[in-house]
């Protein structure tokens, strides 16, 4: 059974290890979907996923990884937050590996979220996806996030990228 839990240290490490490896392959699909498609420098993404830049993100206590573990307790996705003050959460990321897609996990992920945020009586949850994601957005959209702002941002790898923000009232 799939099931959806906050990664301990042990579950963050196991976590870098994975994307490190899938990230490798540069011919992915994860690797085109979530890197080239946005100019992600392989550089930025081997240091954003290393296992220190994950543990130090963690151990800040304002940010939270949750694993999508599937039937072998093998990681098929994630999701990661991050608080940006008390009534406020970002959902930074929600990741299913592509062999596992269309399968309800993310709608899994995204329920535990919400479920923890009202937990810490956090009044609402944003998120940020490309402009051009059709997917990500229809799928924010359905579970009940509304389009807030767009706006074209500088990341830190450079160039230019439009995002669309999506917020999900609590309270």
């Amino acid at each position: 059974m799939v099931s959806v839990c906050v990664a301990d240290e042990q579950g963050i490490r196991a976590l870098s290890k994975k994307l490190q490896s899938l990230l490798s392959d540069e011919d992915s699909q994860l690797y085109r979907d979530n890197v080239a498609k946005f100019g992600v420098t392989a550089e930025y993404v081997r240091e954003a996923f290393s296992e220190g830049t994950l543990l130090q993100v963690a151990a800040s206590g304002k940010s939270a990884f949750y694993l999508v573990l599937g039937d072998d307790e093998e990681i098929v996705g994630f999701a990661q937050t991050i608080q940006r003050d008390t009534e406020t959460l970002e959902l930074d990321r929600i990741v299913i590996f592509p062999e596992h897609t269309r399968k309800g996990y993310g709608t899994m992920a995204l329920k535990k979220v919400i479920e923890d945020a009202e937990q810490k009586q956090v009044k609402a949850i944003i998120v940020n996806a490309g402009k051009d994601e059709v997917q990500a957005r229809q799928f924010y959209e359905k579970n009940n996030f509304k389009l807030i702002k767009e706006e074209t941002v500088s990341p830190p790898w450079g160039g230019k990228i439009t995002l669309v923000t999506y917020k999900y009232q609590l309270r």
